[in-house]
């Protein structure tokens, strides 16, 4: 077996960070790296001491699509990018000049945060149905984003 690349390394520890996810839909992972350095890490997941879908079951939200369409949505938990963000914030550290490595590309709201935090590269394993927006603001900011693998995250239950 050949040592794996920083990037093959970094992708693996998604995978693993992933399986830490509290709600069964899109299990995603985020690592944070800047000089081939762990940042921080971060999973699907509800706050701190609020209840966790895996043990209470989803929390349906129904947005409204700019097409029209209505997609269902788990409002429970918070995104991986968000958590790892959070976790930054809360050990003083600073995300300027990182690159993120996520399980899909990350929705409008994960997007602007990493662009607000600094993010200079976001690396995902899977594309993202609803990320046109955030490959046009990642596009406007400078903000390289590589995704590795065509395949669309899908999710076990809902539709979003």
């Amino acid at each position: 077996m050949s040592r794996p690349s920083w990037e093959e390394y970094f992708c693996d520890l998604v995978a693993a960070v992933s399986k830490r996810a509290t709600c069964d839909r899109g299990q995603s992972g985020c690592v944070v790296v800047r000089d081939k350095r762990i940042i921080c890490t971060g999973y699907v997941g509800s706050p701190a001491g609020l209840p966790h879908c895996d043990d209470v079951g989803h929390e349906w939200g129904r947005v409204l699509l700019e097409d029209g369409n209505i997609r269902e949505h788990c409002i429970r938990t918070v995104h991986a990018e968000q958590n790892a963000l959070v976790q930054a914030a809360r050990n003083g550290l600073s995300l300027e000049g990182s690159t993120v490595y996520c399980s899909m590309e990350p929705c409008a709201t994960c997007t602007m945060l990493l662009i607000s935090a600094g993010v200079e590269r976001v690396v995902a394993l899977k594309k993202y149905h609803a990320a046109a927006r955030s490959r046009e603001m990642f596009l406007h900011a400078g903000v390289t984003l590589d995704v590795l693998n065509d395949e669309v995250e899908t999710y076990a239950t809902g539709n979003a």
